[in-house]
């Protein structure tokens, strides 16, 4: 992760973070957010619908990055084939 002005790092609002659940079916979900916690808990609270019928879940990983953009890439490509299988070999 970079440094900001003053050797300073970036506030955590500005870390995002790519992160992978393992779901109660064996299945898995892939999201991004700037704020882990929060996220979790809407999703331990059933408000993301994916995720709300296959309680309980457990975090496999998570990945923060202080790049939106780069954040969104990693989501995208663990969301593809080759991701998923990338993310098999190296996070499962």
């Amino acid at each position: 992760m970079s440094q900001g002005f003053g050797g300073q790092r970036p506030q955590d609002s500005h870390i995002y973070k790519v992160y992978i659940l393992k779901c109660s079916d064996g299945r898995y979900y892939v999201g991004k957010t700037s704020n882990l916690d929060n996220r979790l808990e809407q999703h331990r609270r059933g408000e993301v619908s994916f995720t709300s019928s296959r309680l309980p879940f457990t975090l496999v990983t998570y990945i923060a990055f202080d790049d939106d953009w780069k954040a969104v890439q990693l989501e995208k490509y663990l969301k593809s084939g080759s991701g998923r299988a990338f993310a098999k070999r190296h996070f499962h």
